[in-house]
C-alpha cells in the first residue's frame, strides 16, 4: 500500500510555523509526516533550525492521527545514542503508535561544531550500527551496560518506556549504506526516485516500509517559484559527498555560488500545474517506494496545502 506524506523542513520553518502547518496538513488529509533534525540550516537564507524533539512534543498534542518520523536523526556525534533512545521513547509515549525513528550517518554541518572529529564514511557507518544497537538495548528496559568501540553505557536505564518501541528506519545512499540499512533497519529511507536503491535494499533482505522524499514549490507564478527555490535551496543541486562533508552554512553558500536558476529547472515540480506535481510524485512511487513525502519550499504553506488537498491528494488516495 502506498501513501503520500508531508515533509516539514526545520531548516526553513520555525517551531510555531511547523505546529500551525501540521494542524492544517492533517485537516487537509495528510496522515503521515517527516520532520528534519538539524542543528544548522543549509544556508542563512533558510534561516531556521528548531530543536526537533521540542517540536515533536508539540505536534504530538496538536495532531490526532498523523504519524511522525525524524528524517533523519544522527545518533552518533552531536547526540549520544542513549539520549536519542530516551527522546524517542518519550515521544512514542506522547503519540502511541504514531512515531517512527529515522536515523542516518549525518552531515558535518550538524555534527562537528562542538569540536568532535568528523570521521570518514566507513567509520560513520560503523558508529551508526553500534548506535542503533545501543538504542534498542536501552529500549529493552532495566539497567544496561555497554562497552563498545564508540559508546559506553554504565548502569543506564530509561524509566519512561512506551508499551511498544518505535520502529527504526535507516537512511542509506550508496551500496554500503543501503546494505547497512537492510541489515539493521525496520525500514529504508532515501531521497529521489532511485529504483536501484530499493532493489538493493530488498535484495539484501531489507524489511519494512521504503520511503523517499521530494521537494516542490507550489505557487501561482512558476517563474517566481523557480527564483524562490534558487534563493532558498540551491544546495539541492550539489552532487557527490559535499552535503556530508561541508561544515557550515557559509561553506554551502560558497559551494552553491555557481548554481543558477537553469540548474533548478526540471529538478522539481514548480508552479500551479497539478500534472507537473502528479508526474513527479508518480515517478517516485513507480521506483518502488511505499511512502513518498513532499516538502513545500517557500512561505505560502496554506496555499500549498489547499492546492494539494484539492488537486493532488485525491489522485493518490
Amino acid at each position: 500500500m502506498t501513501e503520500l506524506g508531508i515533509f516539514f523542513s526545520c531548516e526553513e520553518r520555525s517551531a510555531p510555523d511547523i505546529l500551525d502547518a501540521a494542524v492544517k496538513a492533517e485537516q487537509a488529509g495528510f496522515r503521515t509526516a517527516w520532520i528534519s533534525d538539524h542543528f544548522h540550516p543549509w544556508n542563512d537564507e533558510q534561516g531556521n533550525s528548531p530543536f526537533v524533539w521540542s517540536v515533536l512534543g508539540a505536534v504530538a498534542h496538536a495532531t490526532q492521527e498523523m504519524r511522525w518520523m525524524t528524517a533523519v536523526t544522527c545518533p552518533t556525534i552531536r547526540t549520544h545514542p542513549g539520549i536519542v533512545a530516551q527522546a524517542a521513547a518519550t515521544t512514542e509515549t506522547l503519540m502511541p503508535g504514531r512515531f517512527r525513528l529515522g536515523v542516518g550517518t549525518g552531515e558535518a554541518l550538524n555534527e562537528h561544531m562542538f569540536g568532535a572529529r568528523w570521521p570518514e564514511a566507513a567509520v560513520r557507518r560503523e558508529m551508526l550500527e553500534e548506535a542503533v544497537a545501543v538504542i534498542r538495548q536501552l529500549w529493552e528496559g532495566g539497567e544496561q551496560h555497554h562497552h563498545g568501540t564508540h559508546y559506553t553505557l554504565e548502569g543506564a536505564r530509561i524509566y519512561s518506556l512506551p508499551e511498544t518501541a518505535p520502529e527504526i528506519l535507516v537512511s542509506g545512499f550508496g551500496d554500503k549504506a543501503i546494505d547497512l540499512a537492510a541489515r539493521i533497519g525496520d525500514g529504508f529511507v532515501n531521497v529521489g526516485p532511485d529504483a536501484e536503491a530499493v532493489e538493493r535494499y530488498r535484495g539484501q533482505g531489507g524489511k519494512g516500509v521504503t520511503q523517499t522524499g521530494i521537494k516542490v514549490c507550489w505557487g501561482e507564478d512558476r517563474d517566481a517559484c523557480r527564483t524562490l527555490v534558487h534563493r532558498l535551496w540551491p544546495n539541492d543541486a550539489l552532487e557527490g559527498e559535499l552535503a556530508q562533508i561541508l561544515p557550515s552554512p557559509h561553506h554551502f553558500e560558497q559551494a552553491t555560488a555557481l548554481v543558477t536558476e537553469e540548474h533548478i529547472e526540471g529538478s522539481l515540480p514548480l508552479g500551479p500545474d497539478p500534472e507537473e506535481h502528479i508526474a513527479a510524485i508518480k515517478e517516485h512511487f513507480d521506483a518502488g517506494y511505499d511512502e513518498v513525502f513532499v516538502s513545500q519550499i517557500g512561505p505560502d504553506h496554506d496555499g500549498f496545502l489547499a492546492f494539494y488537498e484539492r488537486e493532488i491528494l485525491p489522485h493518490f488516495a
